[in-house]
C-alpha cells in the first residue's frame, strides 16, 4: 500500500494537526469530492494543500488519505464557501466513479439491492472509516451510514455527499429516477432545509438516532442495464483480493469493526474476536502487537470516539450512551468521561452544545 504524502504547510499544519487514526478512504473516493468542489467553484489544490492532502497522488490506485484530513477538507470547503449544504449534490449531476472495482461490481449485479449487499460485504475497499448497513423495513431497506472522525468531528457535509452519491449512483445504474421513502440525519437542521427536500424528495428528519435513507423494495429489484453475471463473478474475486491486501496488513481495522459491532452487549471479548477473526488470541496479541495497539486499547479508543459522537446527540439519554458504549452503568461510563476528557459526560455535553 502506498502511503500519502502530506504537504507540511506551516500556520495550517500547526491549526489543524490533531492525532491522526488509522482510518482512511482510498483515493476513488477522494476524487468524487474533488469533482463536487469544483462544481462549486472553489480552488481544490489550495483547499487540498491547507489540509495537508496530497493532490498529485490522487490518481494513484494505492492512495488513501486519513479521515481527518478529508474531514477538515469539508470543513474548510464549506468556510469558504459560505455553503453549509455543500455535501449535497444535485439529482441531475452524474454520479463520481467513486468505489473503482467495487463500482464495477455493483453495476454488474442483478439490482440496486445485490449491489448494497456487495457494497456491504467490500466496503472496507472503499474506507475503513465507515460502515454502511442494510436493515429490512416493511417498506423497503434502510441504508444506514456510520462515519468515524478519528480525531476529528465528522462534517455534517461529509454525511450528506455520502448518501447523495449512494442515492444518485442508484439512480445512474438503472436510468430511473429513485427517491427514498425518508431519510434520516443526527445533525440539526440548516437554516434553511429546502435544499434537502429538493434533493431527496421525501420526509427528511434531523436530530434523529443514525444517518439512514429508507429504499423501497420496488426500487431495489429494478433490473441494472449492466448487470453481468460472469463479470460480476469476476469483480467479486478481484474486490475480495483487495480486501485481503487490505486485512493482511492492518488487523487493527477488523478488531476495531468487530469491537464496535459487539459493545452494545457489553464488554468486547478478546476470544471471541478472535474466533470471528479465525485466529487464536495468542496470535491476535501478537498481530495486534506489531502494529503498536492492543485489544483494551482499541476497545478505549473506540469508545472514546463514539462517547463524543454520542455526547453530541442531545435526544440520547446519558443511560442510553452509556449501554450504547457497553458500560455497565452510568457512574462507570463517568469515570471513563472524566479521564478521557477530564469532565463529566454532563459537562462534556454543554461543551460541544456551546461550540455549535
Amino acid at each position: 500500500m502506498q502511503p500519502t504524502v502530506s504537504c507540511e504547510s506551516g500556520k495550517a499544519a500547526e491549526r489543524n494537526n490533531p492525532p491522526m487514526s488509522e482510518q482512511t478512504t482510498a483515493a476513488s473516493w477522494v476524487r468524487g469530492i474533488v469533482e463536487r468542489l469544483k462544481e462549486a467553484g472553489l480552488d481544490v489544490h489550495s483547499l487540498f494543500a491547507e489540509a495537508q492532502l496530497d493532490l498529485a497522488a490522487l490518481h494513484h490506485p494505492d492512495t488513501r488519505y486519513a479521515t481527518e484530513k478529508i474531514s477538515l477538507l469539508w470543513e474548510l470547503a464549506e468556510a469558504r464557501s459560505g455553503n453549509p449544504v455543500l455535501g449535497l449534490s444535485v439529482p441531475d449531476i452524474p454520479p463520481p466513479a467513486a468505489f473503482d472495482a467495487v463500482a464495477y461490481a455493483m453495476m454488474t449485479c442483478a439490482n440496486p439491492l445485490a449491489g448494497l449487499n456487495f457494497l456491504v460485504r467490500y466496503q472496507r475497499v472503499v474506507s475503513d472509516a465507515v460502515t454502511i448497513t442494510l436493515e429490512e423495513h416493511a417498506d423497503g431497506y434502510w441504508v444506514g451510514l456510520q462515519l468515524y472522525g478519528g480525531g476529528r468531528p465528522v462534517p455534517r457535509q461529509r454525511i450528506d455527499f455520502v448518501l447523495t452519491t449512494l442515492l444518485n449512483f442508484s439512480r445512474w445504474i438503472t436510468g430511473v429516477e429513485i427517491y427514498p421513502l425518508a431519510v434520516e440525519f443526527v445533525h440539526p437542521p440548516p437554516d434553511d432545509p429546502q435544499t434537502y427536500a429538493d434533493v431527496f424528495r421525501c420526509p427528511v428528519h434531523f436530530n434523529a438516532q443514525s444517518n439512514r435513507m429508507l429504499m423501497s423494495h420496488a426500487d431495489l429489484i429494478l433490473p441494472l442495464r449492466t448487470a453481468n453475471p460472469l463479470l460480476a463473478e469476476l469483480h467479486d474475486r478481484y474486490a475480495g483480493e483487495c480486501l485481503a491486501r487490505l486485512d493482511k496488513t492492518r488487523i487493527a481495522l477488523r478488531v476495531r469493526e468487530s469491537i464496535i459491532r459487539r459493545l452494545p452487549q457489553g464488554d468486547p471479548v478478546r476470544g471471541e474476536v478472535a474466533r470471528e477473526l479465525c485466529m487464536s488470541e495468542r496470535t491476535l496479541q501478537r498481530r495486534l502487537a506489531e502494529e503498536g495497539t492492543a485489544f483494551q486499547q482499541l476497545v478505549d479508543e473506540a469508545r472514546r470516539e463514539l462517547a463524543q459522537r454520542y455526547l453530541d446527540q442531545p435526544q440520547l439519554g446519558l443511560a442510553q450512551v452509556a449501554s450504547r458504549l457497553g458500560f455497565t452503568d452510568r457512574s462507570t461510563f463517568s469515570r471513563a468521561c472524566k479521564r478521557w476528557f477530564d469532565v463529566t459526560p454532563t459537562e462534556y455535553r454543554s461543551r460541544l452544545q456551546s461550540e455549535r
